[in-house]
């Protein structure tokens, strides 16, 4: 059962009357009940715009969110916040501009239970705290400030913040790309272990392609604001489809040095078009080794194969 469908999601963001950015165009997405899907695509892409806009930090410019088959308002009231604070949050890519400095650690955590919750002051407290312990913290650092610790336990503190609500759908925001590579395996092995127990749906996304085959069910590959291409994360990584998601699989490095010496890696030639002035066609034929004259002039649009359980938004296969 999909617990969040987009259909045909956009958000655009005008700069002039005449110029705007488009950053999400007519993606279309589902997520299944207690499913992780890993979001990939290169910087620019809109995966962390797709990820707002899903949770209404972003209002739809048009398409809609349906949630447990309810449509989503187009722009949120603070009303909506606060009905769906407690099914849908979000955990922010950077621990050190996500958290407020001049409020405490329990402050910082306990501020969702306290704006959507009728819990008195001590069961806020007694909940920061047990929320703290499941992160691998202490009940005494909620008199503390998020100046005083590491990037791993700041994320950590943002982990605690968005699930203390216990909510059914988090949007990942790449919760590890600031942290050291030893941190960021604990962070993804708490999430997991959080996941399991609580039964969580998660759209998670990164950069580091090995990890979202690792921690995903499914992947989803986005260029410019569109989807490229859908399926099982394993299947996509290792046969992809799609000339993007083959370049960017291609230039991924492996982390197993022996493997990498003998590996051949591709590299994407070019720079990704601007957002303001997308190209006719197949948003990646400028950059694509396999570019046919119809890319240039038809969109193609993010298509189920027949035989295997996967879209693709190509000309190859339509």
């Amino acid at each position: 059962m999909n617990l969040l469908q987009t259909n045909e999601l956009t958000r655009y963001f005008d700069i002039t009357r005449k110029l705007r950015v488009h950053a999400v165009e007519r993606v279309s997405l589902s997520i299944a009940e207690n499913e992780i899907v890993g979001l990939v695509g290169e910087s620019g892409s809109g995966k962390s715009t797709l990820g707002k806009t899903i949770v209404g930090l972003h209002h739809k410019t048009s398409g809609t969110v349906t949630y447990r088959g309810e449509e989503l308002p187009q722009k949120y009231q603070s009303g909506d916040f606060q009905r769906l604070a407690t099914k849908m949050q979000m955990i922010f890519q950077d621990p050190y501009s996500s958290l407020n400095p001049r409020m405490t650690v329990g402050e910082i955590v306990g501020e969702g239970l306290r704006l959507h919750t009728k819990a008195g002051a001590k069961s806020i407290k007694e909940q920061v705290a047990e929320w703290l312990a499941k992160g691998g913290l202490q009940a005494d650092h909620m008199s503390r400030y998020p100046h005083e610790f590491s990037g791993g336990q700041r994320q950590r503190i943002g982990i605690a913040r968005a699930l203390i609500l216990k909510p059914e759908f988090v949007v990942c925001d790449e919760p590890i790309s600031a942290l050291d590579v030893s941190v960021q395996a604990q962070v993804i092995n708490l999430l997991g272990e959080l996941k399991e127990r609580m039964g969580l749906t998660l759209l998670f996304i990164a950069h580091d392609l090995s990890m979202v085959r690792y921690v995903s069910d499914r992947m989803a590959v986005m260029y410019l604001g569109s989807l490229m291409e859908v399926g099982k994360a394993s299947e996509v990584y290792f046969d992809p489809k799609h000339p993007y998601t083959e370049v960017l699989i291609g230039s991924n490095p492996e982390p197993d040095p022996r493997v990498e010496r003998v590996r051949v890696s591709t590299s994407i030639q070019g720079e990704i078009p601007s957002p303001v002035n997308v190209p006719a066609g197949c948003r990646f034929a400028s950059r694509c080794p396999k570019a046919m004259d119809i890319c240039k002039q038809t969109t193609p649009e993010l298509t189920p194969l027949k035989d295997i359980d996967r879209s693709i938004a190509c000309h190859l296969y339509v």
